[in-house]
């Protein structure tokens, strides 16, 4: 008896949203993921043409679920923002990601870095950038050709893609906008935000206290004072 081989479909074959593993190995990997994603998240909130994400399955190959990468954050111009349990490339117009950052944990090996490097290399990411935040060290590749090649000079590079600048101090990585802004954690961002709020009402207490100083006087002493309206509303 002869037996037919039919083979799998795409519809049959399983792309997995998780391998169970945890997104980083300690709290300073962690921070750092969240702290760009969430920053480029806000760099890019007027464009519904970028999606970004962190951690999240990128398969570029239809019908082979084992190639895959979890960039732990990867910028994607030119496809709509919106929810994913995956980025399945053949969906989304052929586009890869152009943007992807590694933040390295002590248990991080060289063979799975150096993978990553060739599979973000063969399947068409524009700019990589890798920062160990234990040796404060920031690596970025930038495309030419079909290859990845080492930026020389990492310390006050912009990105051609983002448009974010690198700085590397003594301690630490600072990034910045295209407008200077640094990058912030989510607590800095609320501290500031709290400032902004304790000014704001600091302000509004000295204008109504002048306002109430202002109704005191008469109108023959009020005449002769040049007074903006709105102080006596």
């Amino acid at each position: 008896m002869v037996q037919q081989v039919i083979p799998e479909t795409d519809a049959e074959i399983i792309y997995p949203e998780s391998d169970g593993k945890p997104m980083a190995d300690n709290t300073k990997q962690f921070r750092w993921i969240v702290t760009i994603k969430e920053n480029l998240e806000i760099l890019f909130a007027s464009r519904d043409d970028v999606f970004i994400a962190g951690d999240l399955f990128w398969y570029p190959v239809k019908g082979n679920a084992n190639i895959k990468q979890a960039p732990d954050t990867m910028v994607v111009f030119g496809r709509q923002k919106c929810d994913r349990g995956s980025y399945k490339q053949w969906e989304e117009g052929d586009i890869p990601p152009q943007v992807v950052f590694e933040i390295l944990s002590p248990s991080n090996r060289t063979k799975e870095m150096t993978n990553k490097l060739l599979f973000y290399q063969r399947y068409g990411v524009e700019e990589y950038y890798i920062y160990d935040p234990d040796k404060n060290e920031l690596i970025g590749l930038v495309g030419s050709g079909n290859e990845l090649e080492v930026i020389d000079e990492i310390d006050g590079w912009i990105s051609p893609r983002l448009g974010i600048r690198f700085q590397l101090t003594p301690d630490n990585l600072e990034i910045f906008s295209p407008s200077g802004q640094k990058f912030l954690t989510p607590v800095e961002m609320n501290q500031l935000r709290e400032l902004e709020t304790q000014r704001a009402d600091r302000e509004y207490q000295k204008r109504e206290q002048l306002a109430a100083k202002l109704r005191e006087l008469s109108p023959e002493q009020l005449a002769g004072l040049d007074i903006n309206p709105e102080l006596l509303q």
